[in-house]
């Protein structure tokens, strides 16, 4: 699970947070990780700032993991769903989420956003992104390739064939495409 310390330096008079990422299989939601902490702290930018880091983190850990279809297993397969499924899990940032069936080339025949509006039951779209947020991006017809933002426009995404790695979102394959921030994060 994810650790999210206050530690207090009495003689240096500030604060600072300690985030210790979550370990492979060991996964916690955020409002557990979080529960013990001050409710008016919860919002506070420090936390906030420490999250992203720590799902910057978590999503650099599964560079090099192959791509596989609905699999959601670091260094041995994952799609770019469950890349964000489990990076934000083990982050401490949501709660476990098991999306529903999904063909791989479901984006191709649809015109419905499903993958979009299961971004939205937990995250809020935003103008800009910020570390750790995610980037929807269209293939086919709809908004159907999440990645997670870096520093934008780096990021790091599962890509079919390839799998998990850093990507730049003015190089192929995602230059050019319509693009859509989200955040898991309190404003």
């Amino acid at each position: 699970m994810t650790k999210i310390e206050m530690h207090t330096d009495p003689n240096a008079n500030r604060s600072s947070l300690v985030v210790t990422p979550a370990k492979a299989g060991i996964h916690r939601s955020a409002s557990a990780s979080l529960a013990g902490m001050d409710p008016g702290l919860r919002r506070d930018d420090s936390v906030i700032s420490a999250l992203r880091t720590s799902v910057v983190t978590e999503a650099e850990g599964w560079i090099g993991t192959p791509f596989h279809h609905a699999a959601r297993i670091k260094g041995a397969g994952v799609d770019c769903l469950m890349l964000l499924a489990e990076v934000y899990e083990r982050a401490g940032v949501a709660d476990h989420v098991e999306p529903p069936f999904y063909v791989p080339d479901w984006h191709l025949h649809r015109d419905a956003e499903r993958y979009m509006e299961g971004r939205l039951r937990y995250a809020r779209p935003v103008d800009a992104p910020d570390a750790g947020d995610i980037a929807l991006f269209r293939f086919g017809r709809t908004f159907s390739h999440g990645a997670i933002v870096t520093r934008w426009p780096r990021l790091i995404h599962a890509y079919w064939a390839i799998g998990v790695v850093w990507g730049d979102a003015t190089l192929y394959p995602l230059n050019g495409r319509t693009v859509r921030f989200f955040t898991p994060f309190a404003s």
